[in-house]
Formats: C-alpha cells, sequence, structure tokens
C-alpha cells in the first residue's frame, strides 16, 4: 500500500510539473502567477490525503467537494498528459526531420500556446463524454453451455457485480442505476466480486439498504477486493452484510444442489491479521467435482494449480483502464483485462469491467457493466 501510494504520488506529482511548464511555455507568465498556480497544484496533488483526513473526522462536505474538484481534475490532468504527449513527439519528429534533412520545417511545428490548449480542448471534451459513459450501465450477457447443470433445471442466471467503488462519489443516484440493470436481468444468484465500497465508507446510510432489495432466489455472495482492506476491514464487512451478501473468504459451498461457489481474500490484506489465505487448490479441492464450481476471485489472474478444480473464474479489479488509454497499462499487467477468455483445461475467466468508478468519475473507452452470466444445460 505504502510503495503504491509512494508511487502514485511522484508520478502525479511529474504530471503536475509536465503540465506547469506546458502552461509556462504557452502564457510566459511571471512569478507572481507561477506561485498562484504551483499552490493550486500541490493542492491538488494532495487532494486525495486531504478527501481522506475530511471524512475520517466527519467533514463531509469538505471531503465531497474535494473529491471531485480533485477526481475530475486528476481526469482532465492524465488526458492532457495523454494528448500532449502525442503532440510532442509529433513536435520533436518534425524537429529531427528538419534537422536530418537540413531543411527549415517550423511552419509546420505548433507553437507553444496552440500545444497547451488543443490537449486542453481534447480532454475538456473527452471528460464531459466520460462522465455520461460513466453512467450509462450496460448488461453484458454471457452464456457458458456445460453439462453439470441438470437439464430439469436446464438454465441458472448469475448476475455479476464489480467494482462499484461506493462511496463520496458513487452514491444512491448511481446504484440505483446498477440495481435497476440487475432486476432486468432477474437472476437466479448475485455475487459482487470485491471493491464494493471504496477506501473510506463513513457517511454511507440508505446504501446497504438499496442492496437489500435484491433477494435472488438462491442468494447473494460477495469477496473482498483490496478496497475492503484499504476501507477498514471490519466495517467494510459490516457493510456487506447489512447488504444482504454472504462474504466468501477462503471458503466454498454448495448451493442448493446446484452449483458450487468459493470465494478468496483480495491479497491487498496479507498484512492484515484478518486476512484469511488458503490456496486455491485447497479450497476447490474440497467442492464436489461433478458441480459447475464458480471462482470468486477480486483480481484476474488464475492460479495454474487450481486450472481444473473450477469452472468459471468471475474477477475485476482492472475496470479496463477505466479512462484510455490507461487501459494499455492494466492490459500489459492482466492480459485478459475485460471479457472472457477462451477455455483453458475447461476453466473460463470472465473479467467485469465493473459497475462504478475509482477516483475520476469519468471511463473513456470502458463503459460500466453489470454480468449476466447464463450457464445452460447440454
Amino acid at each position: 500500500m505504502y510503495i503504491f501510494l509512494l508511487t502514485f504520488f511522484l508520478l502525479y506529482g511529474a504530471m503536475h510539473l509536465y503540465v506547469f511548464l506546458k502552461a509556462r511555455a504557452a502564457f510566459a507568465f511571471g512569478t507572481g502567477i507561477s506561485i498562484y498556480v504551483i499552490l493550486f497544484m500541490l493542492i491538488m496533488v494532495l487532494a486525495p490525503l486531504i478527501v481522506r483526513l475530511s471524512e475520517k473526522h466527519g467533514f463531509e462536505f469538505l471531503a465531497r467537494l474535494m473529491s471531485y474538484a480533485g477526481y475530475i481534475w486528476l481526469g482532465l490532468l492524465f488526458l492532457f498528459f495523454c494528448v500532449s504527449i502525442i503532440l510532442d513527439i509529433y513536435r520533436l519528429s518534425i524537429y529531427l526531420g528538419g534537422a536530418l534533412s537540413h531543411k527549415n520545417l517550423s511552419a509546420v511545428i505548433p507553437s507553444a500556446r496552440f500545444s497547451f490548449f488543443l490537449p486542453l480542448l481534447f480532454s475538456i471534451c473527452i471528460a464531459i463524454y466520460g462522465y455520461f459513459e460513466a453512467t450509462d450501465i450496460s448488461l453484458d450477457k454471457v452464456t457458458i453451455k456445460t453439462s453439470k447443470i441438470p437439464k430439469e433445471v436446464g438454465r441458472l442466471k448469475i448476475v455479476q457485480i464489480s467494482d462499484v467503488h461506493l462511496g463520496l462519489i458513487v452514491r444512491e443516484e448511481r446504484l440505483k442505476k446498477i440495481l435497476q440493470t440487475v432486476k432486468m436481468a432477474e437472476p437466479d444468484i448475485l455475487v459482487s466480486t470485491g471493491d464494493l465500497v471504496d477506501g473510506q465508507i463513513n457517511g454511507m446510510g440508505g446504501l446497504a439498504e438499496l442492496l437489500q432489495g435484491i433477494n435472488p432466489r438462491y442468494g447473494k455472495f460477495a469477496i473482498t477486493g483490496n478496497h475492503e482492506f484499504y476501507a477498514g476491514l471490519s466495517q467494510a464487512m459490516d457493510f456487506t452484510e447489512k447488504a444482504g451478501f454472504r462474504i466468501l473468504r477462503g471458503e466454498g459451498l454448495t448451493v442448493e444442489g446446484l452449483v458450487n461457489i468459493a470465494g478468496v481474500d483480495d491479497p491487498a490484506g496479507n498484512t492484515n491479521e484478518l486476512y484469511k489465505g488458503i490456496s486455491e487448490k485447497e479450497l476447490l479441492s474440497g467442492l464436489p467435482s461433478e458441480k459447475f464450481t464458480l471462482l470468486l476471485k477480486h483480481r484476474p489472474l488464475i492460479d495454474k494449480n487450481a486450472l481444473g478444480l473450477f469452472d468459471l473464474q468471475l474477477s475485476g479489479h482492472t475496470h479496463k483502464g477505466q479512462i484510455f488509454p490507461f487501459s494499455l497499462i492494466t492490459w500489459m499487467y492482466y492480459p485478459v483485462d475485460s471479457g472472457c477468455l477462451k477455455p483453458v483445461d475447461n476453466c473460463y475467466l470472465y473479467v467485469s469491467r465493473g459497475a462504478g468508478t475509482w477516483g475520476p468519475p469519468i471511463r473513456f473507452m470502458s463503459p460500466p457493466e453489470v454480468t449476466l452470466i447464463e450457464l445452460v444445460s447440454q
């Protein structure tokens, strides 16, 4: 956690320095304005910490204000940085091409001011679009034919929600949209594959009650994600249980004699004395192999030792990058960062893009989803 925070603030600070230098080159402002710009950027860099401390000490209005301001700024800054880097690469290519060909190509090199305003315009447009994309929740359907579902049952509908991140930004309005989509799917089983809550969960009144309104006939099951541990595990577990979920932490069970469901803790908690670590092979080996086995695991990594012991692993965590081109980074770390992997040793992996947002309330080229997995007897 501390390494992540140190890396985040170093990179975020470096991005601010880059944007500051771009702005100063564009406007040539003096020392006085520079100080004001630096102070503003320093507040934005520290905004996540200000949010955390404000909420911890009960200053909810300040926490929510800084959450929106700081995280929207983060999204804008990231988009500006990406577009600006592309423009800088173009400028450098023209400069090098002119130097190598001994020609003056300065006429086709964008000015410093143009190089600032073009990324700014793109960033604002994408952020506005991304704000509405983040609220446009789709129902993605996956059908798996299996002989492990009894023919008299025919079809079992499992609905997955993941990475909702209930907190200061994702509140009642967004949760109602998510649950409306869940109801449309008419699930037999509802599962939450982690990060149901965000990094701090004070002031969550009424949200658990909304989740209580979903009552599939075979139950609701949840696992921990990394943010459950960041939020404070006991608070997160209390909220999830109040919402009506049975939390699977290194345990599995057979639901109504139809399907096995097993869940594991996210490794973010392995420094926490409440972390329940168990090998997936040991966990899954104890379940009846003739039943369809569903493994709930927050991060989309397959344990090779567990291959052949489960039929479908449901994961989340990646958000498919949430804001393109960050999705390129998540794809490099998680080869399957969204969607369904073709079966390996008769095991499937499905990775949800998530229903909520972390940080900026923006999604770009990564729309939120609720997933309907239909297990069909064959």
